[in-house]
């Protein structure tokens, strides 16, 4: 038996998340488990500040293991490290809250969910991660128990399980493609074989709907507002890229690409403006954070070097993300004036550099792919500067609104650091990831092109302060189901004796059998099955 071949940092940045986990469950740890939180992604930020790219093997795990990094999943795999460590600090106050090691034993699996999707290389491990990190973070969300968090969260484990089975259908039409089942080999072999167009329609529904793309956003305005702040904070900084990084590596280049461009700024602009309809700080945060990943999904239907910058783009989203959440965090446990304006002004910055203001790490990220694009997206681009701006100016203004509850208190240093990250990676990575020296961004027309929109957005603030859109329900699209019960009149009532039960169990025992013989004859109708889980979503979102 060979545990493994190759370096073990990989395999460690993933096993030790589950053993703190683990570690939870035991009596002399439960009570301390919430400290530890903040050690289990420590190999994991190991490994991609060193750079490891040799493969690593377990040859006898699942189908065979394969890890190993690239240049984009790297530089995810760096971020989300950082910042599970920032919102495991930040957690820490929750230890004294009541089922804290239930929380921190789910946070923990979610966490290497998480790591192992930047880090696997064949299609059994990445599924695997991808569906621990998906069910496991439904902990998290219901993690409070309240009426909000309970319905948040069948909301969001409806919309994973489809999720899931559209991944489990167009990976499984991929491997049989191939024949093999390496990453690599899979998308190649998408991009060729008869039933790639399925897999790839497939593959799009089941990754858009990790990442917030519209309209399979439903679950993420709902969701990242129920949870507790530090797990909010990983929700949209850090697990949403799980998505990202499934379009990135299995989509061959150009496919579905029209459709990501027209999806991801149909998100870009509609979430934001969704945004000014909220009044929960976080919600409003939630709608910008499907904003912002509409964008970076336009860049992967964009291709090309758009589609290599991606990850440039989500490092900066990811960290400035994070830090705006944890500032909900912070303003909430906030007991004096001063404490409340530090927030306020750290989130003003933070909040800059997502709408990328001159010299921010927003304005680098953007920088960095609008020559890239063509000349109609990077003027799309430059204009989401402007609802970007909208949106972030309404938060503030909800959050200077939010009142201090006197909790367990949340350090400022902690977004700090986040915030300060958000500004120095850019430029540090600007060069590796442009080939242009880091004058480019300094240069007037560049900082003319980003200072306008975040002019134009902060006027249309101020106005929207005078005059605010009418509140809207959270949930956009979810609310329709909604609307047409209620406007639907109910079906009369049969009487009990209407109904033989045993004549009607034969009838559907008969029907579910002749659709299974219709299944195993028809390989195409394999697509019925995440078609069937998404009306499945449809039916129990009426109930909601």
């Amino acid at each position: 038996m060979t545990l493994w071949v190759g370096p073990l940092l990989p395999l460690a940045a993933l096993v030790w998340p589950l053993l703190i986990g683990a570690a939870a469950a035991l009596p002399g740890v439960r009570d301390r488990a919430m400290r530890l939180l903040w050690l289990a992604p420590l190999p994991a930020l190991w490994l991609a500040l060193a750079g490891e790219s040799a493969a690593t093997l377990a040859p006898d795990l699942l189908l065979g293991v394969t890890l190993g990094l690239d240049p984009g999943r790297r530089l995810l795999l760096g971020m989300t490290a950082a910042l599970w460590i920032v919102a495991g600090l930040a957690a820490q106050p929750m230890a004294e809250r009541p089922r804290a090691a239930i929380f921190a034993g789910f946070w923990c699996l979610t966490l290497s969910g998480n790591l192992a999707v930047f880090l696997a290389q064949d299609v059994v491990t990445f599924y695997v991660a991808f569906a621990a990190v998906s069910l496991a973070a439904w902990f998290l969300v219901v993690h409070e128990r309240t009426d909000a968090a309970l319905a948040a969260g069948r909301v969001y484990i409806v919309v994973a399980l489809a999720g899931e089975v559209c991944l489990l259908v167009g990976l499984l039409i991929g491997a049989h493609a191939a024949g093999a089942t390496a990453i690599a080999e899979v998308r190649a072999a998408l991009g060729t074989s008869p039933g790639g167009p399925l897999a790839v329609a497939l593959l799009t529904i089941g990754f858009g709907i990790k990442a917030g793309l519209v309209p399979l956003h439903v679950w993420l305005p709902l969701a990242h507002p129920a949870a507790p702040v530090p797990a909010s904070a990983v929700l949209s900084g850090a697990i949403v890229k799980a998505g990202l990084a499934g379009m990135l590596l299995f989509l061959p280049e150009g496919a579905a690409g029209p459709a990501l461009i027209a999806l991801g700024l149909a998100g870009a602009y509609g979430a934001a403006l969704w945004a000014l309809t909220q009044r929960n700080p976080k919600t409003v945060l939630a709608y910008s954070t499907v904003s912002q990943m509409g964008l970076i999904l336009m860049l992967v239907g964009a291709g090309g070097a758009a589609r290599e910058a991606a990850p440039y783009v989500a490092l900066h989203h990811g960290l400035a993300k994070g830090a705006l959440f944890l500032l909900v965090g912070a303003m909430l446990a906030a007991g004096s004036r001063r404490q409340r304006a530090a927030c306020l002004a750290l989130a003003a910055v933070a909040a800059a550099s997502v709408a990328g203001a001159p010299l921010s790490g927003g304005a680098l990220a953007k920088a960095a792919v609008k020559s890239e694009l063509p000349a109609a997206l990077a003027q799309a681009l430059s204009l989401s500067s402007v609802t970007t701006t909208l949106a972030l100016g309404w938060f503030l203004h909800r959050l200077a609104r939010t009142g201090g509850a006197h909790r367990s208190a949340l350090p400022l240093a902690l977004p700090a650091v986040l915030t300060a990250l958000a500004f120095a990676a850019p430029w540090a990575l600007w060069q590796d990831w442009t080939g242009r020296a880091p004058v480019y961004a300094l240069a007037p027309d560049a900082l003319r092109a980003a200072l306008w929109p975040v002019a134009a957005g902060g006027l249309g603030a101020l106005i929207l302060l005078r005059f605010p859109l009418p509140e809207k329900p959270p949930g956009d699209l979810l609310t329709l189901p909604l609307r047409w019960r209620r406007a639907t009149p109910r079906w009369p009532e049969l009487p009990a004796r209407a109904i033989d039960a045993a004549k009607l169990a034969a009838a559907l025992r008969n029907a579910v059998a002749r659709g299974e013989r219709a299944l195993l004859r028809r390989q195409a109708s394999a697509a019925l099955l995440p078609l069937l889980a998404l009306a499945l979503f449809g039916l129990l979102a009426g109930r909601f």
